[in-house]
């Protein structure tokens, strides 16, 4: 029986007697006034250890509460709380954002070419390859017809708190240039990788676009890829540092090199030292610009070749908005050895001489793209590029490649919900030194499914 129910069959029993005498008192108030006293006195005491009790009751379920607590504190593990899923295309795994996108895209070529047929199976009957323009041969009775959906797009990007700050990571692919797959009955390709980096701090390293590339400067385009002919265009691996405005990184340093007289490419993967970039931009509203310079060290020990060559380059890059919802795009490069950044490299790095030396191969190139909204989505853009080599034709031959240009005018339209349509008409052409030349024109439409 606790204290409270003690007291109060206590205080109960004296109730009881003090009604049962009532009527015996009545006749005596002196000795009914004494008992009410005594009661009052007994009703207090009572108050009095209740209310005592009470307190050392209260005293010891604090001390309970603070014991439990100090016991989970210190035995149980920390307790992570669930973080809300990010908006957008993304969710949570652990304490890592997972975002994910990219687009579906179906395109429909009609190619032709001045001089011979492209292989029905070629990477360049599905984006333009400046190089690989068709010069010299018996001609082409009709345009070619293709209908693709190689170049659909996903990636993953993750970013991760940690005790030094965020690591984040992107993994990106799609389906261009895959050697699986054909057009007989599945058109099954395999995914390639276009980048794979992990990012902590200032330091990125893994296969990116190389630092010497701006790609704001890439124009916009129905087809996967327009005036890459005085583009710097390369994704690689690399250790990029980021300080602010500057960056610098050290990059691959594949060589391609054209055998003494001509007669091809030769890919050297040798050497000792990576390609160096740095680059400084310029960001602020309405303008990205980059300016990049590039040293390499070109060497090659393979097919009678044993040299070395240095090499160099530097290039401003950007977009700048203009009036009236447009904007300009540009892209100029000069230097030695770059061949392999720019152009898709039409150009190769460096030449075989007699002795199996090398020697860096001189050009210059550069774009500029003028887009111009139209209002409800729409809107028109048109360019043109140009890439010459300065060649060596006694060591080249005169059937190196000297020039490339194309130009181009397309018509895009977002209907929203991710959707964009489009047309596009190109016209490009290859010349070599003895002035052999050949052309390629093609019309694409597009649909394009952001996501």
């Amino acid at each position: 029986m606790t204290l409270s129910s003690v007291l109060k069959t206590t205080l109960a029993a004296g109730v009881s007697a003090m009604a049962l005498s009532s009527g015996a008192m009545a006749s005596n108030p002196e000795e009914m006034e004494a008992r009410l006293a005594a009661l009052e006195a007994m009703v207090a005491e009572l108050r009095n250890e209740l209310e005592a009790e009470r307190a050392r009751s209260s005293a010891r379920d604090n001390a309970m509460t603070h014991r439990v607590v100090e016991l989970e504190t210190r035995e149980q593990p920390a307790q992570v709380t669930a973080a809300a899923s990010p908006p957008g295309n993304g969710f949570m795994a652990g304490n890592t954002n997972i975002t994910y996108g990219g687009f579906i895209d179906i395109d429909a070529h009609l190619t032709d070419t001045s001089d011979a047929d492209l292989g029905s199976t070629s990477i360049t009957r599905d984006f333009y390859i400046p190089g690989a323009t068709p010069v010299g041969g018996t001609g082409d009775s009709e345009p070619d017809f293709d209908f693709t959906a190689q170049g659909s797009r996903f990636f993953f990007a993750t970013t991760t708190p940690t005790d030094y700050g965020d690591v984040k990571s992107r993994l990106e692919f799609d389906f261009l240039g895959s050697p699986g797959g054909n057009e007989r009955v599945s058109n099954s390709y395999n995914p390639r990788m276009r980048v794979a980096w992990a990012e902590l701090g200032n330091w990125r390293i893994g296969q990116d676009w190389s630092t010497f590339q701006n790609t704001a400067a890439i124009p916009e385009s129905a087809s996967f890829l327009v005036l890459s002919d005085g583009m710097v265009f390369v994704r690689q691996p690399q250790i990029r540092y980021t300080n602010g405005n500057f960056q610098a990184s050290l990059e691959n340093n594949e060589t391609t090199v054209t055998p003494f007289g001509g007669g091809g490419r030769i890919v050297s993967g040798d050497g000792a030292a990576p390609d160096i970039v740095a680059r400084y931009n310029i960001r602020r509203e309405g303008v990205n610009v980059a300016l990049t310079a590039i040293a390499r060290r070109l060497a090659a020990e393979v097919a009678g070749i044993d040299g070395e060559a240095l090499g160099w380059g530097v290039s401003v890059q950007g977009r700048v908005s203009l009036a009236e919802g447009s904007d300009l795009r540009f892209s100029a490069t000069a230097g030695e050895g770059v061949g392999r950044y720019i152009g898709l490299n039409a150009i190769n790095g460096a030449v075989a001489t007699a002795t199996g030396d090398l020697e860096a191969i001189p050009v210059y190139g550069g774009l500029v793209a003028w887009r111009q909204e139209l209002g409800e989505g729409r809107r028109f853009n048109i360019g043109y590029s140009i890439l010459e080599a300065d060649n060596d034709v006694a060591l080249t031959g005169t059937g190196a490649t000297r020039s490339v240009q194309s130009g181009y005018a397309a018509l895009l339209t977002t209907l929203g919900g991710g959707v964009t349509i489009g047309g596009e008409v190109m016209i490009g052409s290859r010349e070599l030194e003895n002035g052999t030349s050949g052309t390629i024109s093609r019309v694409t439409l597009s649909t394009k499914y952001a996501f």
